[in-house]
């Protein structure tokens, strides 16, 4: 059935390209901060496997809001290990980092997203795709926000 909601065949499958770039990110992003809730040690133990939790419960929901809008826009969205490394502009940590180390690679991860989700806008913006800034404004305010508060904890 053809889709009618006033984008573009073209313009809706380079939102979903956009999105599925940033679903990649986000659940490189996700996967990382789990790794890093389970893996966490030292001092800073409790605050930060409890903050690592947050985050990624959130990225758990986000990932899912950013795959069904790709459906909406009539697109499969990507579901694998293979699809996510090929379409992500993160790599994934080696070993276990110190702490320290954890939360500089997650402000890292952050920004990535940011600037990923950043990337989409004009597109989306030059389609008249409401529903896509929304999710993508959404995002960002997340991502900066929790950036921020990482980055508060590397102040000495």
């Amino acid at each position: 059935m053809d889709i009618d909601i006033g984008i573009n065949k073209k313009d809706r499958a380079k939102i979903a390209e956009g999105l599925s770039r940033l679903l990649a990110d986000s659940y490189t992003l996700y996967l990382t901060t789990h790794n890093f809730h389970w893996n966490v040690t030292g001092p800073m133990f409790n605050a930060l496997h409890t903050m690592f939790e947050t985050q990624y419960n959130e990225l758990a929901l986000a990932v899912d809001e950013i795959a069904e809008r790709i459906r909406a826009l009539g697109f499969p969205a990507p579901g694998t290990y293979k699809e996510f490394q090929k379409l992500t502009s993160m790599s994934e940590p080696e070993g276990v980092p110190s702490a320290q180390e954890m939360i500089r690679l997650l402000v890292q991860g952050q920004e990535a997203v940011i600037k990923t989700a950043r990337s989409i806008a004009p597109i989306a913006d030059k389609a008249s795709d409401e529903p896509t800034l929304d999710l993508l404004t959404q995002r960002m305010q997340v991502h900066e926000k929790t950036a921020w508060m990482l980055r508060s904890l590397l102040e000495a």
